[in-house]
């Protein structure tokens, strides 16, 4: 693969002509709106239809679009060419990777019997009750905990409610004084905004020279004021945590509590459990490892597993068997002891866990296992395979590489112009340059033998080709910051000149 424009991503140039049409409509304008294409006046009302609104909120006619069905189909299809999603090809971000999701689930959400409206008696809902039992038994067996909540609607929520959780926890038990959270330098960014926003101070921890928890750092941010520290493993290098029952201890020894979160959990499936490893508090990123849709600002789903201890005050309500006969109702709602209260509308987005439950259901034990090898094969696999440096190692579902003097934002950039999604850029920040990616157990290897020689065919590209791309997308590159400082708020001003 090399980096010139006519044949450099495998396509001929007759192709690469049909790929620009696809994205733009005639001398490099945007694909023209539905009310641009055609209108036509139609009238909704007489003189006098008698509305009970003002007449300076009503209108005599309304102008829409009159078009064919091929114009139509045509155009939302162009739509759908302009954007690069996980059904046009591998989405390797490292840590917030997007997995294939199995088109069957959403088959098994889409029956008549899943439309179950949530203030329906617990009675006339008993199937719907019982799949939610279901799949906090499946999570809390998968995680090592012993009791599940599934109404937060995604990661981060997760996060939130797990912290709120231990800070009732503590407060409970006469320790409201804990007031500081630990956070290893490399962990998600929304672990530091978590434990912000859950009102507790947060304690950076530095990595050791093996990109793991450095014990000596770790005991000296340990205190009495220890509420928890927030830790994944593997962590966001892909390392596992060696000294991991060595870390619980040390937490538990000063009264804190070890939160785990789970993005990285599709690299421990049937293999090792967080709860076995001394953790208190979890949640599950279900879109990574169960195959769900990702958030996005759309539904998610981030349900909290904890042990024991911590059971009675996660939210409410919750599902469990009430031990009536089959001719009674065997399944009810009902409210932890101390709970912190309601986070999310009824069971959380129902829909949403359906998809999981199927996942799950379907994998058994072993499929989850072999998705678990996947994983850990494909990432090591495609390492193996580019030019660049990784330099921690030996990793499992995902490692960093280094660009070395390449900027790793240049790099993302042109990596589109090879009709591939780039990896996750500049962080964790122990790697310079970082390039952080994740290719998850559903990639055969004719994909990752794509994606390895788009790494390597950048990697060989000059400065100057780099910094100018990318330039065959459908928009060049943006001025960023300015995007997020000055944003365009409507299409209209889109050929609008800077000031």
């Amino acid at each position: 693969m090399s980096g010139s424009r006519g044949d450099g991503d495998g396509r001929s140039e007759d192709k690469q002509v049909r790929y620009d049409q696809a994205r733009y409509v005639e001398n490099g304008q945007y694909e023209p709106l539905l009310s641009e294409k055609d209108l036509t006046r139609v009238e909704i009302g007489g003189e006098d239809d008698g509305s009970p609104l003002p007449d300076d909120l009503t209108r005599d006619s309304l102008e829409l679009p009159e078009l064919s069905e091929p114009e139509l189909a045509r155009h939302y299809t162009r739509l759908s060419q302009m954007i690069y999603g996980i059904d046009s090809g591998p989405y390797p971000l490292g840590s917030c990777t997007m997995k294939y999701n199995p088109k069957f689930t959403e088959d098994v959400a889409a029956l008549p019997t899943a439309a179950v409206h949530p203030d329906r008696s617990e009675r006339s809902i008993q199937g719907t009750l019982e799949l939610l039992y279901r799949l906090q038994d499946y999570l809390g067996r998968i995680g090592g905990m012993d009791a599940v909540t599934l109404q937060p609607p995604a990661g981060a929520a997760g996060e939130f409610v797990g912290i709120r959780v231990a800070a009732a926890y503590h407060e409970h038990n006469g320790e409201g004084h804990r007031d500081e959270v630990i956070v290893p330098e490399s962990a998600h960014g929304t672990n530091f905004a978590t434990a912000a926003l859950g009102g507790y101070d947060v304690v950076s921890l530095p990595s050791d020279d093996d990109g793991r928890v450095d014990l000596e750092a770790l005991e000296a941010a340990l205190s009495e004021n220890t509420a928890a520290l927030m830790l994944t493993n593997p962590n966001t290098l892909g390392l596992f945590e060696r000294d991991i029952t060595e870390i619980a201890e040390m937490v538990h020894d000063v009264g804190g509590l070890l939160y785990y979160d789970g993005a990285n959990l599709n690299a421990l499936l049937g293999r090792a459990r967080p709860g076995d490893m001394g953790f208190d508090v979890m949640h599950y990123n279900v879109h990574k490892t169960f195959a769900t849709p990702h958030g996005g600002g759309g539904p998610g789903a981030g349900p909290v597993g904890v042990v024991d201890d911590l059971a009675p005050f996660l939210p409410a309500p919750r599902v469990r068997e009430n031990g009536g006969s089959k001719s009674e109702t065997s399944y009810e709602l009902f409210d932890p002891d101390h709970t912190i209260g309601k986070v999310h509308g009824y069971q959380g987005n129902w829909l949403v866990l359906i998809k999981a439950f199927a996942y799950i259901a379907r994998l058994g034990d072993a499929g989850l296992a072999d998705a678990s090898a996947k994983a850990v094969l494909n990432a090591n696999y495609l390492a193996s395979q580019i030019g660049y440096d990784v330099p921690y190692e030996p990793f499992h579902h995902e490692f960093v590489a280094s660009a070395g003097e390449q900027d790793a934002a240049d790099v993302a950039k042109r990596m589109l112009d090879y009709g591939v999604h780039p990896p996750t850029t500049k962080w964790p920040e122990i790697v310079p340059e970082a390039l952080m990616t994740e290719p998850t157990e559903v990639e055969s290897k004719k994909t990752l033998d794509r994606l390895a020689a788009a790494f390597n065919a950048v990697a060989d590209e000059d400065d100057p080709t780099l910094e100018a791309a990318p330039d065959r997308t459908a928009a060049r590159r943006i001025d960023q910051t300015s995007a997020a400082r000055s944003p365009r708020l409507s299409w209209q001003t889109l050929d609008l000149e800077d000031d």
